[in-house]
């Protein structure tokens, strides 16, 4: 079975997502851009997500909203930075429950014969704030997303 690698090198700014999927790069660019599948692999299974808004142009803003199963809400939201299809794309990300911890999510997909290696790199303002991060259970909900993520592209 294929893993999710995550490496956050201590004292450092920045977390490290890789993971390689059996699908090429056109078709994984395209499952994590469309609003219509994000809800499908964003996040845990536990929680349910809407895409509120997602402008994918340079300039353009997305937000995302979860809810649980008590009905509480979670609102995450950024700004694409850069947008390369079928290999880069670069946008930020802040949690709307800690105004003012804004985070630069890039994320880019290498063919690897037919495969595709993602790698999304996420670099925090401070080494605080990437450990909290962590300390949040960030880890676990990115492999579960990346698995997630790989379900589906099986079914595509």
């Amino acid at each position: 079975m294929i893993k999710t690698n995550l490496v956050a090198e201590l004292g450092k700014q920045e977390i490290v997502i890789t993971r390689i999927f059996d699908s090429p790069c056109e078709l994984v660019f395209k499952l994590t851009t469309d609003p219509n599948l994000i809800p499908q692999w964003w996040g845990p299974k536990s929680l349910t997500t809407t895409v509120e808004k997602m402008d994918l142009r340079i300039g353009g803003v997305w937000r995302y909203i979860q809810r649980d199963p008590g009905g509480n809400e979670y609102a995450f939201y950024g700004v694409y930075h850069d947008i390369k299809p079928p290999e880069r794309l670069v946008y930020t990300f802040e949690f709307e429950g800690m105004p003012g911890h804004v985070l630069l999510e890039i994320v880019t997909l290498e063919d690897q014969g037919g495969k595709t290696l993602y790698t999304d790199k996420t670099v925090f303002q401070t080494v605080q704030d990437r450990d909290g991060m962590l300390q949040s259970g960030m880890q676990e909900g990115a492999v579960e997303s990346t698995d997630r993520l790989a379900e589906l592209l099986s079914k595509a």
